[in-house]
């Protein structure tokens, strides 16, 4: 910013140089031809002096030569008298040793004695000047007065002149320079601090503020920037909070974002979407969409929104990796002010989960209708048989009236689990929680269990460590637990198989495996063996008594005992799963 002031300082100190110069010449030439025409006039006044005493008074010739004597000692000039054949009548004066007589006659004369009036003439090579008045008779030349006087003096004068000239100008130049730095700086300093402000505020300093300590234009316009400054950062501080606010929006939503340009590149991708398709955002972002996109459901949505310019909504089945996942995407233009075409945004909802419980509440409508259907068309059938006749034949009847309370007990069981899992499901379910002995739970079951593993000819053990295994927990609640996995474990379990139970102490929690060798499970289907009605074997479970619903039960009651709950399993070779109990139970905190 100090070039501005220096052009400014350099353009007035040309301008005072080159004025005063010219002034200097100018008085220079004035004082020069003033002193000039004064020495001129005075060399004119002696010169006509000399000729009226000599010549018009009619005087001695002795008497004419003390005039010019003594006139020669008045002045500081030499005198000479020439009659008409140059010849020196008389000659006196202060020059009388320099005078150089020879030249004057010479070089001199000549140019005089043609003159009418006086003529001046200035030897600058003898420093001497020359007046010279010619005398004139009535018809013919007399002679002439020469007055002769060394310019010294002048040059002396001159000089002195161009000295106070100097001096004056020069003291002139430095005050004028002093004043002229202190008046750019008062007035260039406030420019220069407000175009430094500027060029901050344009590179986005916006912090950035300048002095305003005068009440002047240049002070108006120091407050004008600061005012500008406070502003721009007011809007920006404004800006950056909802950019932050809409970035903070954009990442942190649940459902992806596209935003695609009026050409066709992709502008913007959120976390959610890069999560979601697992995809690179230094890869995907500014590709054309058609090359970025690997699904041909998702550019042919993109290719339907450019030609229509409508919103579109639809739902797509787009297969990612090892599974298909559904979503509902939402597609709309971006139109601008006079109808200026922008771009468009995407927008992805994973409704897999949707579809997921859609899908399951159906296939539980289905499940209990036809799980409820069996017993109750049992019941109505064999009902309708006895009251045709069948009633009058003991034995006919009984064994039709055992199958309908078996199809009771069945329908009654079925009910049942419904109204615990109901119940268990519920927000305000709540445990009767008290301290539980696993031993003596362990043994109880192992009793009840002991005449089906023995009616099925499977070997049913307990591996129980010496000690106390006390939990907090609600004794009903992990009863039904440990007998739905010990009784599914010898329902699936062939004869001559066995079903392991194994009870592992660790300092803040028990494990509980349930081990079989059974006919297991596969791999695709251990995530859905929780599900209501599911089943590995459907055909063993129903001709077993089986409700669908005990591993439903079982997830439910682990839950809420804030345990975990492990299945692990191999085709042919069985399946294990483990629950893992806290002994403390706390406000539901593990400890």
């Amino acid at each position: 910013m100090n070039k501005f002031r220096s052009r400014l300082l350099f353009a007035l100190i040309i301008l005072v140089i080159t004025v005063l110069i010219g002034l200097g010449l100018l008085l220079g030439q004035i004082f020069n031809s003033y002193y000039m025409n004064s020495f001129k006039e005075s060399l004119e006044r002696e010169a006509k002096i000399t000729k009226k005493l000599v010549f018009e008074k009619g005087l001695t010739n002795e008497e004419a030569y003390d005039l010019v004597y003594e006139m020669g000692r008045s002045f500081t000039s030499h005198f000479t008298v020439l009659n008409e054949k140059d010849q020196v009548l008389y000659e006196a004066g202060e020059l009388a040793n320099e005078h150089n007589h020879q030249r004057m006659i010479t070089d001199i004369l000549p140019l005089m004695k043609n003159k009418q009036d006086g003529y001046f003439f200035m030897d600058q090579k003898e420093k001497q000047a020359y007046y010279g008045i010619p005398v004139m008779g009535k018809e013919s030349y007399k002679g002439i007065v020469l007055v002769t006087s060394s310019i010294n003096e002048l040059d002396k004068a001159n000089k002195q002149m161009w000295a106070i000239l100097l001096i004056s100008l020069g003291s002139a130049f430095f005050i004028i320079l002093f004043l002229g730095f202190k008046i750019t700086s008062r007035y260039t300093k406030p420019i220069e601090s407000a175009t430094t402000v500027a060029m901050e505020l344009a590179k986005g300093n916006y912090k950035a503020r300048t002095y305003e300590d005068h009440l002047d234009e240049t002070g108006m316009l120091s407050q004008s920037i600061n005012i500008l400054a406070r502003n721009l950062q007011d809007m920006t501080r404004a800006q950056e909070m909802q950019q932050d606010r809409l970035q903070t929006l954009i990442e942190n939503m649940g459902s992806g974002l596209i935003l695609i340009d009026g050409r066709g590149y992709i502008n913007l991708v959120n976390r959610a979407y890069k999560e979601l398709f697992e995809v690179d955002s230094a890869e995907f972002l500014y590709q054309l969409y058609y090359d970025a996109f690997n699904h041909k459901e998702i550019i042919e949505l993109v290719e339907e929104i450019f030609m229509t310019e409508v919103k579109v909504r639809k739902q797509l089945h787009i297969p990612l990796k090892i599974e298909r996942k559904h979503f509902e995407v939402y597609g709309a233009p971006i139109i601008g002010t006079n109808d200026e075409w922008k771009g468009i945004v995407l927008v992805f909802h994973d409704i897999t989960e949707l579809k997921k419980l859609e899908q399951m509440r159906k296939d539980f409508v289905a499940n209990v209708s036809h799980e409820l259907k069996t017993p109750i068309t049992s019941i109505k059938g064999f009902s309708e048989t006895l009251l045709d006749g069948a009633l009058n034949d003991k034995q006919t009847a009984e064994y039709f009236l055992s199958i309908i309370l078996k199809e009771s007990d069945r329908l009654q069981s079925l009910i049942q689990d419904l109204l615990d899992l109901s119940k268990i499901e519920q927000q305000g379910f709540q445990l009767s929680i008290q301290p539980c002995d696993i031993r003596e739970l362990l043994e109880d079951i192992y009793i009840i269990l002991q005449g089906k593993s023995q009616e099925k000819e499977v070997d049913l053990s307990l591996s129980i460590p010496d000690g106390l295994l006390y939990i907090e927990g609600d004794l009903y609640r992990l009863k039904q637990i440990f007998i739905n996995l010990m009784n599914n474990a010898l329902t699936y379990t062939p004869k001559g198989g066995s079903v392991q139970v194994k009870v592992e102490k660790y300092n803040h929690y028990i494990l509980i495996k349930v081990s079989d060798t059974g006919i297991g499970i596969k791999a695709e289907e251990i995530p859905r063996i929780f599900e209501r009605f599911y089943r590995v074997d459907r055909a063993r479970s129903r001709n077993s008594g089986g409700t669908g619903l005990g591993l439903a039960i079982v997830k439910h009651l682990v839950e809420a005992h804030k345990g975990q709950l492990s299945v692990t399993s191999k085709m042919g070779e069985g399946t294990t799963f483990t629950v893992k109990l806290f002994k403390k139970y706390q406000d539901g905190q593990n400890l």
